[in-house]
């Protein structure tokens, strides 16, 4: 079985138990493990596939509830590293629809850098950028691109996910768009959600698996030459957070279950997304991205109970 090495922040949400405030009305939270990366982490792990994280908390006591989050979800923490900075935390309440009011106060995981990181631990065959503050500042993107680049010489199969966040890029909307067109040079499977298939404003590239998640409507997929939409399935949204992480953790582990990813074509893509979109739907019938994710069983006996 393939490892999945997944790189990027690690932080601490606190979510509104409060439905349909937004975060100036809100006044009661709940402490949850989240991060994107982390959250794909989670996902592969209790879909029975072998991940492993990489990023920087605080040495505090945030970081420790974070490492033990990983290590009971099943996630290898070899790479985690611990800092002098406080570990990163977000606040989060929940609008219409399962929709998300957040606040960042960034931490620990902007300032890993690649001396930090044990290199014989990047013996990986496929590896996920997903993080959501990753390309905003150095040293952190510095080490972000290098570890991109190195695997990508390596042979590695590269997952990208730019998670846009409209907040963290007001003003720098150009830099947003030039180093995500960097990382989709680099990456062998992207996923988008529609507003950052519109921002990166391109057609797909020839040859790259390409998923763009609609919500409710499900996820359209291309390889440059073929597309499909393949329809979601009806629940009712509690919370959204962690949905499109949920998502791509499920395709990256069914990747790692084939013997070569050369064997990939494009009606397999749509099989694996048709399972992605189960995985990452029945994420939002619970709240928190970690807490609520499915197991292939869940799954399966969902599949079952449809037919």
């Amino acid at each position: 079985m393939k490892t999945i090495l997944c790189i990027g922040e690690l932080l601490i949400d606190f979510f509104c138990s409060e439905m349909n405030v937004n975060l100036v009305e809100a006044t009661h939270f709940q402490k949850q493990a989240g991060g994107a990366p982390a959250n794909v982490c989670a996902t592969i792990a209790k879909l029975g596939g072998q991940a492993k994280f990489c990023g920087k908390v605080g040495n505090d006591a945030f970081g420790a509830f974070l490492e033990k989050t990983l290590v009971e979800a099943g996630v290898d923490t070899a790479m985690l590293v611990k800092g002098q900075s406080p570990t990163t935390l977000a606040f989060v309440s929940r609008i219409s629809g399962g929709e998300r009011d957040f606040i960042f106060n960034r931490g620990a995981d902007e300032t890993l850098v690649m001396s930090e990181i044990d290199r014989k631990e990047l013996n990986v065959e496929i590896a996920h950028f997903g993080s959501a503050t990753a390309l905003l500042s150095s040293p952190f993107y510095d080490t972000y691109m290098e570890v991109m680049h190195m695997l990508k010489k390596r042979g590695a199969f590269i997952s990208f996910d730019p998670n846009f966040r409209v907040d963290l890029w007001t003003g720098r909307e150009e830099v947003y768009r030039e180093r995500t067109d960097a990382c989709v040079a680099l990456a062998d499977f992207i996923k988008m959600s529609e507003e950052e298939f519109v921002l990166y404003g391109k057609p797909v590239p020839h040859g790259k698996w390409f998923a763009v998640t609609k919500g409710q409507e499900g996820t359209w997929i291309s390889n440059g030459e073929e597309c499909a939409l393949i329809p979601s399935i009806d629940i009712q949204a509690i919370d959204t957070t962690g949905a499109g992480d949920a998502f791509v953790g499920a395709m990256l582990k069914q990747f790692a279950d084939y013997p070569t990813l050369e064997m990939l074509n494009f009606q397999h893509f749509k099989q694996l997304t048709q399972f992605s979109n189960i995985v990452g739907a029945l994420t939002c019938t619970a709240v928190g991205a970690m807490t609520a994710l499915p197991t292939t069983e869940d799954v399966v006996l969902y599949m079952n109970n449809k037919k």
